[in-house]
């Protein structure tokens, strides 16, 4: 098939790209051009896709069987790209977010579960919507906690940083909150088995692991994939509503329970997640965190000692 990524330089679009290529797909990315491709000889068409009228140029005169949007987080930003393709391609992939889902008393979530408007990834469901309205044969995949090598954001970064220098780990409220990681290769597979198949067409499907995990088994984890005992790190937790960190971050997670069910992925996909915690984990600090050498490097722990001061 002729795919076109939006993205494709960065974590998820790397592993994706890696994947059509090994499948013989004939892959396009379009995207800034301020990376270099992943995988030697796939045509790059450089362009910013917030300027619909510059996407819709670079890419009126394109033919793709389907398209994967990766990076589209406003309605604006996929709307024009639908517009472009919705009479000729055959499967629109979005790249949503478990975090449209409203807090609920009753989990997992389940894909029909009620969103939150005031959600920060509303314009994920605002996108949605709108392709749900469209005559576009769509796909929406909604992950949560994605990681990994080369994960751009600092989640099991941020524990294996304080493990490796033997500092406290600083957890909000009691570490009993419940979360869940979904590994990228993973994420990628699923996003591969979801192409061309004709029952995913007008589905949202959640991905990550199928297992849950609260914050302080999450340390632990991550310690045992650091290589120490779980025993040795010394988690201190603490109640978030006493500090002002103003925009500065103290805890990479949202502080409450975070998890959906992937069943349906897993049934209706034929999909099963390679990864499990720990062997996820591992895959992540030995092959990004320890080849960066980010273990020697300067990190601001400034909002670990205001905490640490005040529990002391």
């Amino acid at each position: 098939m002729q795919i076109l990524v939006m993205g494709g330089t960065r974590f998820i679009g790397v592993y994706l790209t890696k994947l059509l290529v090994e499948q013989g797909h004939e892959v396009v990315l379009f995207n800034r051009g301020n990376r270099p491709v992943p995988v030697e000889g796939v045509r790059q068409i450089k362009g910013d896709r917030t300027n619909s009228e510059s996407l819709k140029a670079a890419l009126a005169n394109e033919k793709f069987d389907a398209v994967f949007d990766n990076n589209g987080r406003e309605l604006t930003d996929t709307q024009p790209l639908a517009e472009i393709f919705q009479d000729s391609v055959q499967h629109f992939v979005y790249m949503s977010s478990a975090g449209v889902y409203l807090k609920s008393d009753q989990m997992p979530h389940y894909e029909e579960d009620a969103v939150d408007p005031k959600s920060r990834h509303k314009g994920k469901h605002e996108t949605e919507s709108f392709l749900m309205q469209q005559d576009i044969p769509f796909t929406s995949i909604r992950p949560t906690y994605i990681y990994g090598p080369q994960n751009y954001n600092d989640l099991e970064a941020w524990f294996f940083d304080r493990i490796v220098r033997n500092r406290p780990i600083p957890i909000p409220g009691n570490g009993m909150h419940i979360t869940q990681f979904g590994h990228v290769q993973d994420l990628a597979q699923t996003m591969c088995r979801v192409l061309g198949n004709s029952s995913a067409v007008r589905q949202v499907y959640n991905v990550s692991d199928n297992r849950f995990v609260t914050f302080d088994g999450l340390a632990r984890a991550c310690a045992v994939a650091a290589g120490k005992a779980p025993e040795d790190i010394q988690i201190v937790h603490y109640d978030p509503k006493k500090f002002d960190f103003g925009k500065r971050k103290a805890f990479p997670m949202r502080v409450q329970h975070f998890f959906a069910s992937v069943n349906k992925a897993m049934t209706e996909l034929g999909w099963q997640p390679q990864y499990d915690l720990i062997s996820g984990l591992k895959d992540s600090f030995e092959n990004d965190f320890l080849v960066s050498g980010r273990s020697n490097k300067e990190i601001d722990f400034s909002t670990d000692d205001e905490i640490l001061s005040l529990m002391s």
